[in-house]
């Protein structure tokens, strides 16, 4: 008699933050993926998921540094990213891959800087793909709005302006080569000379309709895979399409397609590599009729394996003629 091998994990968080963003209601984003059925997915694909609830920061104490200029909301965001870096270094120390689920993309400050912290103490090289719209590369010193959603990738790299945004919690920035902008079409000027100052990949959309997904998104794990590193995926819902993905806050057309977006979470599964994710700016008071999320939810699916003979035939296909 033989035993079978105990499922992978997987560890569900939800950060219902809005406030870094300037459009309100990424906040339902979690309970509108768990609704459109993102667990349960999970665990048809043979996963053991623990659902770890929504965080809340109602009685964490504010902290006593000076906000920064140019900082909307920051000493909110900044309870919000304190206890978020806390618990994702938490759920990555148990071995099990953390889902984030957003919740506006200023959570990945403190999602990805735990994450960082474990696999300093491990040893792997982290890398970051930041699947959006935006560059997000933005510091106080360089925004335009002053949304913190937009310098999340900057903090991330250790950029200047926000040095006492997580207290006491240790930061554990990653080096800037290893920060892969994936999809970007919206990046303000003072931004993107940052961008190119630091030599930041970017693969913008004119690059994947010149080179396609399946080449850019190899260099990717290729580069990954060179280091023995791991992959945190950071999934803006604003890299798709608004055609696909109506049900987000900053639109900006010309993104990916659907078939475009399930081949890189295709190649990503195949690679091995992701370890950890976000799914962030899910609005579903935008959305028409939960559009936007069950699109996610199938996207996210195709990450974790999901093939296509396993899709469910939607119910308005043609039957093909006998």
């Amino acid at each position: 008699m033989t035993s079978s091998a105990p499922a992978k994990k997987i560890a569900v968080l939800g950060a219902p933050i809005e406030i870094g963003a300037s459009q309100m209601g990424t906040l339902m984003g979690p309970d509108a993926l768990r609704t459109a059925g993102l667990l349960t997915l999970l665990e048809g694909l043979g996963f053991a998921v623990e659902d770890h609830g929504n965080l809340s920061v109602k009685n964490v104490p504010a902290l006593e540094d000076t906000p920064p200029e140019n900082t909307k909301h920051y000493r909110e965001i900044q309870r919000w990213i304190h206890t978020i870096s806390s618990r994702a270094y938490e759920l990555a120390r148990t071995g099990a891959i953390p889902i984030f689920l957003g919740g506006d993309h200023s959570l990945s400050m403190g999602s990805v800087n735990g994450v960082a912290r474990h696999c300093r103490e491990t040893g792997r090289e982290l890398f970051v793909m930041w699947l959006d719209a935006h560059a997000d590369y933005n510091t106080p010193a360089t925004t335009i709005t002053g949304n913190m959603h937009g310098m999340s990738a900057a903090f991330l790299c250790g950029e200047a302006g926000l040095d006492s945004l997580l207290g006491r919690e240790p930061r554990a920035p990653i080096d800037s080569s290893r920060l892969e902008l994936f999809g970007t079409r919206s990046i303000d000027k003072l931004e993107k000379d940052l961008v190119k100052l630091r030599r930041i990949s970017v693969v913008d959309m004119r690059k994947i309709d010149e080179f396609g997904v399946s080449v850019l998104i190899r260099r990717v794990i290729d580069k990954v895979k060179a280091v023995d590193g791991v992959l945190h995926l950071s999934f803006d819902v604003d890299f798709l399409d608004p055609e696909v993905a109506p049900g987000v806050g900053t639109t900006v057309p010309g993104g990916a397609t659907y078939r475009e977006a399930h081949l890189i979470m295709e190649l990503l599964h195949d690679s091995g590599i992701v370890h950890s994710l976000d799914i962030v700016e899910l609005n579903p008071f935008l959305d028409e009729r939960g559009r936007t999320a069950r699109s996610v939810v199938e996207l996210i699916g195709s990450l974790f394996g999901q093939q296509i003979s396993d899709r469910p035939t939607p119910t308005n296909a043609i039957p093909p003629e006998h």
